[in-house]
């Protein structure tokens, strides 16, 4: 399965989602849906997660890592990850859904009990490695 996440940055935090089927928070994204390139499916689903408040250019997409991992959703499933960062500060509201409970900024001081193996694994350290999150 391959699927998409993209990275928001604010005050050295990345925005994350949780789902509300689900205990641990997420990136902000999902899978690539048939004819979709995966920087479509990432604009996509930002559009999706966020709400119709949210503001931010499609053009300040850019991909900076893919990797390889199992889904935290069953622990099973192999998926391809595509890692978009935003090149621009994200504006307007977010806005709760049927999908979406709540959403945090995160930096490392939070934890890790909190989120998916994809953030945990790959998407935090890297962005601490890189100097974007505390």
């Amino acid at each position: 399965m391959e699927v998409v996440g993209t990275i928001f940055l604010k005050d050295k935090k990345i925005l994350i989602d949780k789902p509300r089927k689900r205990p641990t928070y997420q990136m902000i994204g999902g899978k690539i849906e048939k004819g979709e390139t995966p920087l479509e499916a990432a604009i996509r689903e930002c559009h999706e997660e966020l709400g119709t408040e949210a503001i931010f250019d499609n053009s300040l997409f850019e991909l900076i890592m893919e990797f390889d991992e199992i889904a935290t959703s069953d622990g099973i499933t192999p998926i391809h990850f595509y890692v978009f960062k935003y090149n621009g500060c994200l504006e307007g509201k977010l806005n709760i859904s049927d999908e979406i409970e709540k959403f945090k900024w995160y930096n490392s001081t939070d934890g890790i009990d909190i989120l998916s193996n994809t953030l945990k694994n790959e998407v935090v350290p890297y962005c601490l490695k890189k100097g974007l999150i505390k």
